[in-house]
Protein backbone atom coordinates (compact mmCIF):
# COMPACT_ATOMS: atom_id res chain seq x y z
CA UNK A 1 0.00 0.00 0.00
CA UNK A 2 1.15 3.30 -0.80
CA UNK A 3 0.79 6.50 1.17
CA UNK A 4 0.81 10.21 -0.54
CA UNK A 5 2.14 12.51 2.37
CA UNK A 6 0.46 15.82 2.95
CA UNK A 7 0.43 18.70 0.57
CA UNK A 8 2.85 21.09 2.23
CA UNK A 9 0.89 23.65 1.07
CA UNK A 10 -3.11 23.70 -0.35
CA UNK A 11 -2.80 25.35 -3.05
CA UNK A 12 -5.90 27.89 -3.62
CA UNK A 13 -7.60 27.38 -6.37
CA UNK A 14 -7.52 30.29 -8.86
CA UNK A 15 -7.34 29.18 -12.24
CA UNK A 16 -9.69 27.28 -13.96
CA UNK A 17 -9.02 24.96 -17.22
CA UNK A 18 -12.28 25.50 -19.28
CA UNK A 19 -14.35 22.94 -19.74
CA UNK A 20 -17.36 23.00 -22.06
CA UNK A 21 -21.10 20.99 -21.73
CA UNK A 22 -22.95 19.29 -24.54
CA UNK A 23 -26.74 17.31 -24.11
CA UNK A 24 -26.71 13.83 -25.50
CA UNK A 25 -29.78 11.44 -25.64
CA UNK A 26 -29.09 7.95 -23.56
CA UNK A 27 -31.73 5.44 -23.46
CA UNK A 28 -34.32 8.20 -24.09
CA UNK A 29 -33.35 10.84 -21.09
CA UNK A 30 -30.93 13.91 -21.78
CA UNK A 31 -27.59 13.85 -20.69
CA UNK A 32 -25.57 16.61 -20.10
CA UNK A 33 -21.53 15.84 -20.38
CA UNK A 34 -18.73 17.74 -19.28
CA UNK A 35 -16.08 17.70 -21.11
CA UNK A 36 -12.13 19.10 -20.83
CA UNK A 37 -9.34 19.08 -22.92
CA UNK A 38 -8.61 18.22 -26.95
CA UNK A 39 -10.93 15.94 -28.39
CA UNK A 40 -7.62 14.26 -30.00
CA UNK A 41 -6.25 13.35 -26.27
CA UNK A 42 -6.35 10.16 -24.60
CA UNK A 43 -9.91 9.65 -23.05
CA UNK A 44 -10.31 9.33 -19.25
CA UNK A 45 -14.34 9.34 -17.99
CA UNK A 46 -14.86 11.10 -14.60
CA UNK A 47 -17.86 9.07 -12.74
CA UNK A 48 -19.24 11.46 -10.13
CA UNK A 49 -21.18 10.37 -6.85
CA UNK A 50 -23.95 10.61 -5.08
CA UNK A 51 -25.79 13.72 -4.87
CA UNK A 52 -23.00 15.61 -6.88
CA UNK A 53 -22.35 16.39 -10.19
CA UNK A 54 -19.67 16.83 -13.02
CA UNK A 55 -18.15 19.86 -11.95
CA UNK A 56 -16.77 17.74 -8.88
CA UNK A 57 -13.62 17.10 -10.83
CA UNK A 58 -12.43 20.45 -11.65
CA UNK A 59 -9.69 20.47 -9.22
CA UNK A 60 -8.25 17.83 -9.83
CA UNK A 61 -8.50 18.64 -13.98
CA UNK A 62 -6.84 21.79 -12.50
CA UNK A 63 -3.93 19.88 -11.07
CA UNK A 64 -3.10 17.33 -13.90
CA UNK A 65 -0.18 17.38 -15.84
CA UNK A 66 -0.56 15.45 -18.72
CA UNK A 67 -2.88 16.12 -21.92
CA UNK A 68 -6.31 13.92 -21.42
CA UNK A 69 -9.65 14.08 -23.26
CA UNK A 70 -12.09 14.08 -20.04
CA UNK A 71 -15.71 13.43 -20.32
CA UNK A 72 -17.72 13.44 -17.13
CA UNK A 73 -21.65 12.88 -17.45
CA UNK A 74 -24.28 14.58 -15.05
CA UNK A 75 -26.29 10.92 -13.94
CA UNK A 76 -29.60 11.23 -14.47
CA UNK A 77 -31.14 12.43 -11.77
CA UNK A 78 -28.12 14.80 -11.05
CA UNK A 79 -27.00 18.11 -12.37
CA UNK A 80 -28.65 19.09 -16.02
CA UNK A 81 -29.54 15.99 -16.28
CA UNK A 82 -33.06 14.32 -16.79
CA UNK A 83 -34.82 14.11 -13.47
CA UNK A 84 -37.25 11.55 -13.17
CA UNK A 85 -39.08 12.86 -9.80
CA UNK A 86 -39.99 9.23 -9.21
CA UNK A 87 -37.73 6.76 -7.69
CA UNK A 88 -34.94 5.41 -9.35
CA UNK A 89 -33.36 1.73 -10.37
CA UNK A 90 -29.30 1.72 -9.31
CA UNK A 91 -28.75 -0.75 -12.42
CA UNK A 92 -30.03 1.40 -14.96
CA UNK A 93 -26.87 3.66 -14.64
CA UNK A 94 -24.55 0.51 -15.50
CA UNK A 95 -26.67 0.21 -18.84
CA UNK A 96 -26.36 3.88 -18.93
CA UNK A 97 -22.70 3.89 -18.30
CA UNK A 98 -22.54 1.29 -21.45
CA UNK A 99 -25.05 3.81 -23.69
CA UNK A 100 -22.17 6.57 -22.64
CA UNK A 101 -19.33 4.75 -23.79
CA UNK A 102 -20.80 3.56 -27.31
CA UNK A 103 -21.45 6.84 -28.02
CA UNK A 104 -18.26 8.26 -26.93
CA UNK A 105 -15.79 5.33 -27.43
CA UNK A 106 -17.42 2.14 -29.44
CA UNK A 107 -14.40 0.58 -30.46
CA UNK A 108 -11.84 0.77 -27.29
CA UNK A 109 -11.66 -0.27 -24.06
CA UNK A 110 -12.00 3.08 -21.66
CA UNK A 111 -9.99 4.45 -18.66
CA UNK A 112 -12.91 4.90 -16.36
CA UNK A 113 -12.49 7.06 -12.84
CA UNK A 114 -15.52 7.15 -10.32
CA UNK A 115 -15.49 8.39 -7.13
CA UNK A 116 -17.96 6.94 -4.53
CA UNK A 117 -21.33 6.07 -6.06
CA UNK A 118 -19.39 6.57 -9.74
CA UNK A 119 -16.72 4.30 -8.55
CA UNK A 120 -19.77 1.51 -7.72
CA UNK A 121 -20.99 2.15 -10.80
CA UNK A 122 -17.49 1.75 -12.79
CA UNK A 123 -16.28 -0.81 -10.75
CA UNK A 124 -19.52 -3.18 -11.43
CA UNK A 125 -19.28 -2.18 -15.04
CA UNK A 126 -16.11 -3.02 -15.17
CA UNK A 127 -16.55 -7.02 -14.42
CA UNK A 128 -20.16 -6.94 -16.07
CA UNK A 129 -18.35 -5.85 -19.14
CA UNK A 130 -14.61 -6.57 -19.02
CA UNK A 131 -13.91 -6.34 -22.26
CA UNK A 132 -14.54 -2.55 -22.52
CA UNK A 133 -12.52 -1.48 -19.57
CA UNK A 134 -8.64 -0.68 -20.27
CA UNK A 135 -8.43 0.39 -16.60
CA UNK A 136 -10.17 1.17 -13.54
CA UNK A 137 -9.73 4.06 -10.74
CA UNK A 138 -12.00 4.33 -7.16
CA UNK A 139 -11.66 7.07 -5.22
CA UNK A 140 -12.62 6.10 -1.49
CA UNK A 141 -15.38 3.34 -2.19
CA UNK A 142 -15.19 -0.64 -2.06
CA UNK A 143 -18.70 -1.46 -1.44
CA UNK A 144 -21.07 -0.89 1.99
CA UNK A 145 -21.45 -2.61 5.26
CA UNK A 146 -24.97 -4.18 5.11
CA UNK A 147 -27.32 -2.82 8.04
CA UNK A 148 -27.82 -4.97 10.87
CA UNK A 149 -31.89 -5.02 9.78
CA UNK A 150 -31.22 -6.10 6.51
CA UNK A 151 -33.96 -8.44 5.60
CA UNK A 152 -36.16 -8.45 2.82
CA UNK A 153 -39.47 -7.51 4.14
CA UNK A 154 -38.04 -4.33 6.52
CA UNK A 155 -36.09 -3.36 3.35
CA UNK A 156 -39.21 -3.40 1.05
CA UNK A 157 -41.35 -2.07 3.66
CA UNK A 158 -38.97 0.62 4.28
CA UNK A 159 -39.71 1.42 0.26
CA UNK A 160 -42.86 0.97 0.15
CA UNK A 161 -43.55 3.56 3.06
CA UNK A 162 -41.33 6.07 1.19
CA UNK A 163 -43.65 5.96 -2.10
CA UNK A 164 -45.99 8.75 -1.13
CA UNK A 165 -44.01 11.88 -1.86
CA UNK A 166 -40.37 12.21 -1.91
CA UNK A 167 -38.13 13.39 1.17
CA UNK A 168 -38.23 17.07 1.77
CA UNK A 169 -35.40 19.31 0.57
CA UNK A 170 -33.45 21.77 2.35
CA UNK A 171 -32.98 25.39 0.85
CA UNK A 172 -30.69 28.25 0.75
CA UNK A 173 -31.07 31.54 0.44
CA UNK A 174 -28.46 31.89 -2.48
CA UNK A 175 -25.46 30.22 -4.10
CA UNK A 176 -23.35 32.10 -1.02
CA UNK A 177 -25.41 30.31 1.90
CA UNK A 178 -24.67 27.21 -0.02
CA UNK A 179 -20.76 27.59 0.03
CA UNK A 180 -21.50 28.48 3.70
CA UNK A 181 -22.86 24.98 4.25
CA UNK A 182 -20.24 23.22 1.98
CA UNK A 183 -17.59 24.46 4.66
CA UNK A 184 -19.08 23.88 7.60
CA UNK A 185 -19.68 20.21 6.76
CA UNK A 186 -15.97 19.86 5.39
CA UNK A 187 -13.43 22.30 6.90
CA UNK A 188 -10.91 21.26 4.57
CA UNK A 189 -12.61 23.09 1.60
CA UNK A 190 -11.64 26.51 0.59
CA UNK A 191 -13.78 29.29 0.42
CA UNK A 192 -13.35 29.45 -3.03
CA UNK A 193 -13.40 25.96 -4.03
CA UNK A 194 -16.80 25.83 -2.16
CA UNK A 195 -17.85 28.84 -4.34
CA UNK A 196 -17.18 26.79 -7.23
CA UNK A 197 -19.18 24.14 -6.19
CA UNK A 198 -22.20 25.60 -5.16
CA UNK A 199 -22.55 27.54 -7.97
CA UNK A 200 -22.54 24.00 -10.06
CA UNK A 201 -24.66 22.36 -7.12
CA UNK A 202 -27.27 24.75 -6.46
CA UNK A 203 -30.65 24.43 -8.52
CA UNK A 204 -32.95 27.35 -8.16
CA UNK A 205 -36.25 27.46 -6.97
CA UNK A 206 -39.09 29.45 -7.63
CA UNK A 207 -39.43 31.17 -4.60
CA UNK A 208 -35.56 32.48 -5.58
CA UNK A 209 -34.22 30.39 -3.24
CA UNK A 210 -31.33 27.58 -3.91
CA UNK A 211 -31.07 23.58 -3.61
CA UNK A 212 -29.26 20.89 -4.48
CA UNK A 213 -28.94 19.98 -7.76
CA UNK A 214 -29.63 16.32 -7.10
CA UNK A 215 -33.92 14.99 -7.35
CA UNK A 216 -34.59 14.12 -3.43
CA UNK A 217 -35.99 10.77 -4.77
CA UNK A 218 -31.96 9.88 -4.46
CA UNK A 219 -32.85 9.88 -0.78
CA UNK A 220 -35.53 7.29 -0.51
CA UNK A 221 -33.85 3.79 0.52
CA UNK A 222 -33.71 0.91 -2.29
CA UNK A 223 -35.98 -1.90 -2.93
CA UNK A 224 -33.25 -4.57 -2.27
CA UNK A 225 -31.24 -6.15 0.12
CA UNK A 226 -27.43 -5.20 -0.59
CA UNK A 227 -25.15 -8.01 -0.52
CA UNK A 228 -21.73 -7.83 -0.21
CA UNK A 229 -21.39 -10.72 -2.28
CA UNK A 230 -22.74 -9.55 -5.23
CA UNK A 231 -20.43 -6.93 -5.79
CA UNK A 232 -17.55 -9.00 -5.48
CA UNK A 233 -18.72 -11.95 -7.57
CA UNK A 234 -18.74 -8.65 -10.56
CA UNK A 235 -15.61 -7.43 -8.89
CA UNK A 236 -13.88 -10.50 -9.30
CA UNK A 237 -14.36 -10.41 -13.24
CA UNK A 238 -12.68 -7.31 -13.38
CA UNK A 239 -9.20 -7.99 -15.50
CA UNK A 240 -8.53 -4.06 -15.91
CA UNK A 241 -5.44 -2.98 -13.57
CA UNK A 242 -7.10 -1.13 -10.48
CA UNK A 243 -6.26 2.05 -8.62
CA UNK A 244 -8.19 2.27 -5.41
CA UNK A 245 -7.93 5.53 -3.53
CA UNK A 246 -7.97 5.65 0.06
CA UNK A 247 -9.09 8.53 2.04
CA UNK A 248 -7.11 8.74 5.37
CA UNK A 249 -9.85 10.13 6.51
CA UNK A 250 -12.92 8.81 4.59
CA UNK A 251 -15.75 6.36 4.28
CA UNK A 252 -13.74 2.79 3.01
CA UNK A 253 -11.26 3.57 6.63
CA UNK A 254 -14.29 4.55 8.18
CA UNK A 255 -16.29 1.43 7.21
CA UNK A 256 -13.35 -0.91 7.65
CA UNK A 257 -10.25 0.83 9.42
CA UNK A 258 -11.18 -1.74 12.26
CA UNK A 259 -11.79 -4.53 9.91
CA UNK A 260 -8.58 -5.32 8.20
CA UNK A 261 -9.44 -9.03 7.39
CA UNK A 262 -12.83 -7.50 5.19
CA UNK A 263 -10.95 -4.62 3.92
CA UNK A 264 -8.32 -7.20 2.38
CA UNK A 265 -11.25 -9.95 1.29
CA UNK A 266 -13.09 -7.15 -0.95
CA UNK A 267 -9.72 -5.61 -1.89
CA UNK A 268 -8.63 -8.93 -3.10
CA UNK A 269 -11.42 -9.70 -5.46
CA UNK A 270 -9.51 -7.67 -7.99
CA UNK A 271 -6.88 -9.51 -10.16
CA UNK A 272 -4.50 -6.39 -10.28
CA UNK A 273 -5.18 -3.89 -7.89
CA UNK A 274 -2.53 -0.79 -6.50
CA UNK A 275 -3.79 0.68 -3.28
CA UNK A 276 -2.83 4.30 -2.51
CA UNK A 277 -3.77 6.10 0.18
CA UNK A 278 -4.63 9.81 0.66
CA UNK A 279 -3.55 11.93 3.30
CA UNK A 280 -5.26 14.81 5.44
CA UNK A 281 -8.58 14.08 3.35
CA UNK A 282 -12.02 13.00 3.61
CA UNK A 283 -14.85 10.90 1.97
CA UNK A 284 -14.44 14.34 -0.92
CA UNK A 285 -10.66 13.60 -1.55
CA UNK A 286 -11.38 15.35 -5.20
CA UNK A 287 -12.02 18.65 -3.19
CA UNK A 288 -9.62 18.35 -0.48
CA UNK A 289 -6.05 16.70 -2.27
CA UNK A 290 -6.53 17.23 -5.65
CA UNK A 291 -3.51 17.64 -6.16
CA UNK A 292 -2.37 13.99 -4.79
CA UNK A 293 -5.49 12.62 -6.73
CA UNK A 294 -4.15 13.65 -9.63
CA UNK A 295 -0.20 12.73 -9.16
CA UNK A 296 -1.92 8.76 -8.14
CA UNK A 297 -4.62 9.23 -10.91
CA UNK A 298 -1.46 10.06 -13.33
CA UNK A 299 0.61 7.65 -12.25
CA UNK A 300 -1.20 4.58 -12.60
CA UNK A 301 -2.90 5.93 -16.30
CA UNK A 302 0.51 6.91 -17.85
CA UNK A 303 1.86 3.29 -16.66
CA UNK A 304 2.72 0.40 -19.26
CA UNK A 305 0.44 -2.39 -19.78
CA UNK A 306 1.93 -5.60 -18.06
Amino acid sequence: MIVLEKSPARMSHTVLKPSTTERIVLRGLDYNVRRWGAADAPRVFLLHGWMDTSATFQFVVDALRHDWQLIAPDWRGYGQSTWLNRPYWFPDYYADLDALLAHYAPDTPVRLVGHSMGANIASIYAGLRPQRVAQLAMLDFLGLKPPADADAPTVLGRWLDAQAAPPPVRAYADAAALARRLCDINPRLTPARAAFLAQHLARARSDGQVEMAGDPWHKIPAPAVYRIEDAMACWRRVRAPALMLISAQGYVLDRFGDEPDELQRRLDCFADVRVVTVADAGHNLQHDQPEQVAHALEDFLTREPT
